[in-house]
């Protein structure tokens, strides 16, 4: 399975102490380098501390860590993407030893829990070959049970094994409830029916938002939260139906807003976690793409014949 077939794949590693976590990098590590595989490794520092002593070969790469996950889970499906491209070798294969570590937050996971699920579904027939490791003394054990769940191939002892365990990626997303938001049973900030004026919309967003008197220093997380409203927006006009509503809410550590129209939806549940037309982002189709980015979640569902995009931003 070490790249014989020149499909990717996606492993787990799913370790419970040092020598298990560092023992299981290593085989996968060093079965690439025996070939001539690049291999890239994005690790926590903790973790890093652990394997260089195992992995002492120059021809390793070692990949910040917050460069890749550092700006959360949606931007890094895409980071890991550009990493694989980046270091892969022409016409070959790379190897991406990776660590997601999400926080303490219980509101952050089901991100992290999407983008395992996103880079599952990613990495097949893509010419990487990914290991994702998991501490479970250090990742919460919902997610511990995210990576039993999406990943094909768990790493036994030197071997990829066949995981009896995992779920196929676009029915685990489906799985995925969206939880409910406590500011939507309140009076929302701004309620916009029948949407038609951006221009208009825009500049009564920012008023509005504004009169929240929300923190000091949370500019720049509004002005990114307002982007992405704007471009969910735009998107709704231009690809719904009408009529398009949206509604707004703000607290002191929170912003929300829905935007919801009458059309389909989006028929893809991995849309948006990379731009529609790849690098050339002159061409459009970003605009899911910038709001998984620019917001801490996300969260698409059908409302009655339509459909509402919700989106949210913690503000620190």
């Amino acid at each position: 399975m070490d790249g014989a077939t020149g499909a990717g794949e996606h492993r787990g590693l799913i370790a419970d102490s040092d020598a298990d976590l560092v023992a299981g990098v290593e085989a996968f590590v060093c079965a690439g380098l025996a070939i001539g595989e690049p291999v890239v490794v994005a690790a926590t520092p903790e973790t890093t501390s652990l394997l260089r002593p195992a992995l002492r070969d120059p021809r390793v790469v070692w990949a910040e860590w917050s460069d890749v996950f550092g700006n959360g889970a949606a931007a890094a499906v895409t980071a890991v993407r550009r990493l694989a491209e980046r270091h892969r070798a022409s016409g070959g294969l790379v190897r991406v030893v990776l660590e997601p570590t999400p926080g303490d937050d219980p509101g952050d996971w089901r991100e992290w829990q999407r983008y395992e699920a996103v880079l599952d579904h990613e990495v097949a027939g893509e010419p990487v070959l990914t290991l994702c490791v998991t501490d479970t003394r250090r990742v919460p054990a919902a997610l511990v049970e995210t990576a039993r769940a999406t990943h094909p191939l768990l790493v036994v002892g030197e071997d990829g094994r066949p995981n009896p365990d995992h779920v196929d990626p676009e029915a685990y997303l489906g799985s995925l409830p969206v939880p409910h938001e406590p500011l939507e049973d309140t009076a929302p900030l701004l309620r916009a029916e029948a949407v038609r004026d951006l221009r208009g919309l825009r500049r009564e967003l920012a008023e509005r938002a504004a009169d929240a008197k929300l923190a000091h220093g949370c500019e720049p997380a509004l002005e990114d939260f307002l982007l992405a409203v704007d471009e969910m927006t735009t998107n709704a006009l231009r690809h719904g139906r009408p009529p398009v509503s949206l509604s707004l809410w703000a607290s002191e550590d929170r912003l929300v807003c829905t935007i919801t129209d009458r059309g389909a939806g989006f028929e893809d549940p991995f849309i948006g976690y990379g731009p529609a037309h790849g690098t050339d982002l002159s061409l459009g189709g970003m605009g899911l793409w910038l709001a998984r980015q620019l917001c801490d979640h996300v969260d698409i569902t059908p409302d009655g014949d339509g459909v509402q995009v919700r989106l949210t931003t913690t503000l620190d």
